[in-house]
């Protein structure tokens, strides 16, 4: 039997109460990840690309493979996927407010990126070796370290 939320007629079962500790955990969650904020599109980009290119190691060696890599073994779907992924990184830059060139750069990137994917045995041994989601976050680093030096202060 399923379980139904009730409350008061004319209220909203969303609606905030005061002291609700739990909501007000989840706006300061959610104002954080919608933050324009440097520091918070810097803490942003870094753990998408971590998730990118960075999600295990392979056993035995250095290398490290992540849902880029992976989502590149599926023909076509997963690279297309996979760039949609690297194009959030791209997004966020714009909103930082980089230059066109920076921009341009980074959707090069992930255009040479898709464009070798799409190749079925070269795309996925590419997606170990050209990192575009890395290139592109040093291409926001850089920007955010030169226009924003508050957003390294604050990480430490």
């Amino acid at each position: 039997m399923p379980v139904r939320a009730t409350s008061a007629p004319g209220s909203s079962p969303l609606r905030e109460t005061p002291g609700d500790t739990m909501t007000e955990a989840m706006t300061e969650a959610m104002n954080g990840v919608l933050s324009a904020d440097p520091v918070a599109v810097r803490k942003r980009v870094e753990a998408m690309e971590a998730l990118l290119e960075g999600l295990f190691v392979i056993p035995g060696t250095n290398f490290r493979v992540g849902l880029d890599a992976l989502l590149g073994v599926l023909p076509l779907g997963g690279t297309v996927v996979a760039g949609v992924f690297g194009s959030w990184l791209a997004w966020e830059a714009r909103n930082l407010g980089l230059p066109k060139s920076a921009y341009w750069r980074m959707a090069g990137n992930i255009a040479f990126d898709t464009a070798l994917g799409a190749i079925p045995v070269v795309g996925t041994v590419s997606d170990v070796f050209f990192r575009s989601n890395t290139r592109n976050l040093k291409i926001i680093r850089t920007w955010l370290d030169t226009h924003h030096p508050v957003a390294v202060d604050a990480q430490g």
